[in-house]
């Protein structure tokens, strides 16, 4: 089916094999008008209601192969803003299509993929480091930025840069199999997913001819999709990863820490100021002021004078009772007011939660300050 018929019928996905697979054709084929006298990317623009990466990927790809394409004219005398506008498409594909054909040429591939499809930009440059074999600009990639985004690169991408992993993988390495593990976990289907040509990963990995991938990256991808799904995170990772990689000792309360700090990220919580832990802030019982003295036996109550504490003393001490247990020391309550600290420092991080950070696991590693 020509380009024109797959973005009418909605099969982005299709339009967008089609503009790859056509290497030597595609600022042809994005110039080609249908009988209506509308370019592709008109077509899009009718079409572009309901956003999706995919579609923001073709739509990017379609003005870099022809940006006069903004400002062609179909038989209406509508340009694909105008289309667009009228049809109420997404707002990302309205803000691409408002470029002028010289703002996109100055932006370039990466410049337009980046502001308006940035699934398929970072899902282009994992692709590159992985065949590089620079793990870790992925794993940076995943701590750094907002889950969302994340979570749609590995959604719409995660069977091709499997398939890269099974292709580049001859040599082991942590970060490789630490990589490869995050993304299974976040996606255990694409394990089962075939490529165009019918491949499955498992088959580009083990085929001795071909990529040959390590031993240990085979034993990985013949995991099943069950199996994935029904192993908490952190066995799966101590199964695959060797002891100095993943500490046994922390790794059990470092994984809570980091659903934690998810929780709270995306729940929009508010931890209690850090200030409040040594020196905490309450309301006088009586007459509501201020204050940080509280009862000098239960520790529960506070009282912003000693008149205000004779006057309610009468009801008071019918549940004024010594708390129970060794009270904190000052070193521990320095470590919880460092532990607030960096709950809250890691709640505001872009993927907070969503991977292993060195604050939280050198805070939760035992040390002669703890």
């Amino acid at each position: 089916m020509p380009l024109h018929g797959l973005i009418e019928d909605g099969n982005f996905p299709a339009a967008r094999d089609h503009l790859d697979d056509n290497t030597e054709d595609r600022v042809r084929v994005s110039k080609e008008l249908d009988e209506r006298g509308r370019t592709p990317l008109a077509v899009l623009a009718q079409k572009a209601q309901r956003h999706s990466p995919i579609l923001a990927s073709v739509g990017v790809s379609l003005v870099f192969y022809n940006p006069e394409a903004l400002t062609t004219l179909n038989e209406g005398g509508k340009t694909p803003l105008d289309i667009a506008c009228g049809s109420e498409a997404c707002a990302e594909i309205i803000g691409l299509l408002s470029l002028t054909p010289e703002e996109a040429l100055s932006l370039g591939w990466k410049g337009m993929h980046r502001l308006y499809a940035p699934v398929a930009y970072w899902r282009s440059e994992m692709f590159g480091w992985i065949r590089l074999r620079s793990y870790v600009g992925c794993h940076k990639f995943i701590d750094e930025h907002d889950d969302e985004l994340v979570r749609e690169v590995l959604k719409y991408y995660n069977s091709g840069l499997l398939r890269n992993i099974a292709c580049y993988s001859q040599i082991y390495s942590d970060s490789l199999m630490f990589l490869a593990l995050r993304m299974i976990y976040r996606n255990p289907l694409s394990l089962t997913t075939r490529d165009h040509h019918g491949q499955l990963f498992i088959q580009y990995a083990e085929h001795p001819q071909g990529y040959n991938a390590c031993k240990e990256i085979v034993k990985v991808l013949r995991l099943t999709p069950t199996h994935i799904s029904s192993t908490p995170y952190p066995t799966l990772l101590r199964q695959h990863l060797p002891k100095q990689f993943v500490d046994e000792e922390v790794f059990g309360t470092y994984n809570t820490a980091c659903t934690f700090i998810k929780h709270m990220k995306y729940d929009k919580a508010e931890l209690v100021e850090v200030e409040d832990v040594l020196k905490p802030t309450r309301q006088c019982v009586v007459c509501k002021t201020s204050t940080t003295k509280a009862c000098g036996k239960c520790h529960t109550s506070y009282f912003c004078s000693a008149e205000c504490l004779k006057s309610a003393w009468k009801k008071h001490k019918k549940t004024c009772k010594a708390p129970t247990g060794v009270p904190a020391t000052e070193a521990e309550l320095r470590t919880l007011h460092k532990g607030i600290a960096l709950l809250n420092m890691c709640i505001q991080r872009s993927g907070a939660g969503d991977g292993p950070t060195s604050e939280v696991l050198g805070f939760l590693l035992p040390g002669p300050e703890h």
